[in-house]
Formats: structure tokens, C-alpha cells, sequence
């Protein structure tokens, strides 16, 4: 009675060896050559399969151990081309198509997916695939406003599923490599940490002129807008970056970028649990924010030394260092590589983020970029935004996650949601 639990691949293997050589099992199913087999894989589904979404499909299929078999995005032509994609990679018409995400997630046998919607969908999507069991790897920026980063990480620390924000720098060597000069005191005492933000401008969210509505099977224009308030359609809406984002502010402002470079310097700073305390206003093309340590937070889109888009700097007393997606690095002195080399990597690819994300998927380890990393990080970003909006100095309590004796401020926390969605 002993042993009478075999794996997959065992029973797959004893079989061709008992039906002899006349029976070819693909090395696929026994996981040879470097092939993951079946129960060594991952059965995913992908949300939003745009620009975005589309290339990280793409380096999601070269890994041998994630196997789509759904896609699910609001636009026909999108569906049927990530479908094409699929079945082309698995060597069967089997992708099935969802226009609705809520369908894709009811499926049991969806282990995981990706979510890279518009920014006003992916908060909302991560919370429904955390409550429908599914781990998640989501694009970024991962939420719209303060509240939305709380309920996020809420989600995923109720459900115990995994979560990696799309903030792949936190995996690319020349990136790490400065974050790990700053958290071990190679440059002294930290004193700033700059972050590059898309912008420094907000606004209030409209519309543009309303057209003829699509049919719905073509454009589900209700599933676009889903959390945001409604509005006519149009193509120039449907081309938005995103509807709302920090209590209905778009624009610029910190994020998307934000979520990025914040986020690194966040790291940099030890501060991965917490946000600053203090915001300040744009001055002089910068605004900044102080983390209880007394590190400064400088947000700006300028003087940077021309090292790739996404930049970040950190100062100690004792040195700095800056880095950006051409992979490469500056530092105050060439004694802090202390002979070693860091591999350049630019172009700033998904891959190694990926890759992190599909090993914590089967190991339960916490990915680098969990929920509530990605949680403190966004929250910075919006309470940037707000002090940007409002123009004044805002005070914020992190343990309470509130602005301190400051009602304007606390009402840009969260934003109405639209029927039937909720948090």
C-alpha cells in the first residue's frame, strides 16, 4: 500500500515504457528537452491584451512553464488576435475568448493571470482575481487612488494569493545594484532619493463629443469605462491613458511613471512598508515629500544625466548613485562597484519580473513587487498628486493612512464607483 501516489509525468513515463516502442509520447508531456510538462505548468489567462498586454503575452509564452488557455479584452479584434497567438504556440484552436473578465476568472482550472487593462481596470480586476482564487501578475499603475492601494492589498493578504506588480525594474541588475548601494550604507547616510514622474501636472477628468456606440460585441464600451463614471462614447476616450486616477485627477502627474521610480526609491529607502509623511506642492519644476527617517522624496523632470527614461537618483552623505533604462549607471566614485561588474541590460524588459513572478507562483514565495509593496508605493504617488492638485503642504499619517486634520484632502482619497462595481 505503499507509494500509491505517482506524478504525471511517472505515469506517463511507465506507460510508453509498457505500450512499447510503437507508442511516441512528445517530449512535451514528459518534460524533456527542456520542456516543462503538463503538471509542471502553469495554466494561465490573460485581462486586456492591448500594446501592453501584448508584449508581456509574449514573454510570458517563452517560458515553458506558463500555458494560456483563455484571453478575455473588451475589443473583438483584440480577442481574436491573442487567441491567434496562443493556439499558434500550442499547436491547437483550444484559447477560448471572454469578453467579460468575470467569465475568464469563474474558470477553476485558471491557476493565474494577467491583467494589463487600461490603469482604471487594473486595481478592480486584482481584487476579483485575488477573490476568485487566481494569482496575479498586473500591469502598472496597479490602482487609481489611496483607497483602491488599501483594498489591493487587503485582497491579497485575506486570499493568500500571489501578487507582482508590473514594475519590472525591481528584477534588472543595474537597477537592484543601485537600490542595494543605498539599503546596505555604501553611500553614507541616505539623505534624498529622486524619482523622474511622467509629469507634474493634474487636472479634473471630462469627455470628449460623443459618436455612434460600437456594437457590443466589437467594443464593450460599458466593460471600458467599468468603475469610472459613465461618459459618451468616443475614439478619443477610448484612446485615454486612463479615466481617473487619484480621486479623478489625470493628466500627468506622478504616475505611471511614478509607479516605477517611486517605487525604487521607496525600496532604496527601506521604506517598502510605509509612505512619506509630508507632501509639498511643485516649486522650482519640483515637488517633494519626507519619509519620517528625514529622507527627502524629490519628484522632477529635470537635470537628470541622461541615462535612459525611468531615472532615479540616491544621495547619501557619503556618495550617490543614478541609473535609468539604458541599463547603465553613474556614481560618485568608482570605488563603489568594488571591482565589480554589473550587467547592463537596457530597453528595461519584462522578463526577469516574469520570471520571478511564475517561480513565487509555485514556491508560494513573496514576489519582490507583492501587493503591499505596491501598495505603499501608489500611495505615495496619489499623495503627491492630491498635494499637487490642491497646491498646498499636506500632512500624512501612514498607520492611519489618512491626511492629517485636512477634510479637502481625505475626500481625494477614494473616488465614487460606478454600479455594480465595488471594493
Amino acid at each position: 500500500m505503499k507509494n500509491l501516489r505517482i506524478s504525471r509525468r511517472a505515469m506517463l513515463a511507465r506507460s510508453a515504457k509498457a505500450l512499447g516502442a510503437a507508442t511516441v509520447i512528445p517530449a512535451t508531456a514528459l518534460g524533456r528537452d527542456g520542456a516543462a510538462g503538463p503538471s509542471d505548468r502553469i495554466v494561465m489567462g490573460a485581462i486586456g491584451i492591448g500594446s501592453r498586454g501584448s508584449y508581456d503575452l509574449g514573454c510570458f509564452l517563452r517560458e515553458p512553464d506558463a500555458r494560456f488557455v483563455a484571453v478575455c479584452d473588451v475589443r473583438a479584434d483584440r480577442r481574436q488576435a491573442a487567441k491567434n497567438r496562443i493556439d499558434a504556440q500550442n499547436g491547437n484552436q483550444d484559447c477560448a475568448t471572454y469578453r467579460d473578465l468575470r467569465d475568464l476568472l469563474a474558470r477553476t482550472d485558471i491557476e493565474a493571470v494577467l491583467i494589463a487593462t487600461g490603469p482604471n481596470w487594473h486595481g478592480m480586476a486584482s481584487i476579483l482575481a485575488a477573490e476568485a482564487g487566481k494569482d496575479v501578475y498586473c500591469e502598472k499603475p496597479c490602482t487609481k487612488t489611496i483607497a483602491e492601494s488599501l483594498a489591493l492589498a487587503a485582497a491579497f493578504r485575506r486570499s493568500g494569493r500571489i501578487f507582482q506588480a508590473g514594475t519590472q525594474r525591481r528584477n534588472l541588475p543595474h537597477f537592484v545594484f543601485a537600490v542595494q548601494l543605498a539599503r546596505r550604507g555604501k553611500l553614507g547616510t541616505l539623505r534624498a532619493v529622486h524619482a523622474h514622474p511622467m509629469g507634474l501636472g493634474t487636472r479634473m477628468s471630462g469627455w470628449a463629443s460623443s459618436e455612434p456606440e460600437p456594437p457590443r460585441e466589437q467594443l464593450d464600451w460599458d466593460l471600458h469605462l467599468g468603475t469610472a463614471a459613465w461618459r459618451p462614447y468616443s475614439r478619443a476616450n477610448l484612446r485615454c491613458f486612463n479615466f481617473e486616477e487619484g480621486g479623478g485627477m489625470v493628466g500627468g502627474g506622478v504616475l505611471p511613471w511614478g509607479s516605477h521610480t517611486v517605487d525604487l526609491c521607496q525600496w532604496a529607502n527601506n521604506a517598502d512598508d510605509t509612505a512619506p509623511v509630508k507632501y509639498r506642492p511643485v516649486v522650482a519644476n519640483r515637488a517633494t515629500a519626507r519619509y519620517a527617517n528625514g529622507v527627502e522624496l524629490v519628484l522632477r523632470s529635470d537635470g537628470w544625466l541622461g541615462l535612459g527614461s525611468c531615472p532615479v537618483r540616491f544621495e547619501g552623505d557619503k556618495g550617490w548613485v543614478e541609473a535609468g533604462d539604458s541599463g547603465k549607471l553613474a556614481l560618485s566614485s568608482p570605488a563603489l562597484l568594488a571591482g565589480r561588474k554589473v550587467a547592463e541590460i537596457g530597453g528595461y524588459p519584462a522578463t526577469f519580473h516574469i520570471r520571478e513572478f511564475l517561480d513565487c507562483v509555485k514556491s508560494r514565495k513573496i514576489p519582490r513587487a507583492n501587493a503591499d509593496v505596491a501598495c505603499q508605493a501608489h500611495i505615495a504617488c496619489h499623495a503627491a498628486n492630491i498635494a499637487i492638485f490642491l497646491d498646498r503642504e499636506l500632512d500624512y499619517d501612514p498607520i492611519k493612512n489618512e491626511f492629517v486634520n485636512d477634510e479637502p484632502a481625505n475626500r481625494l482619497r477614494s473616488e465614487a464607483l460606478r454600479a455594480p462595481w465595488r471594493q
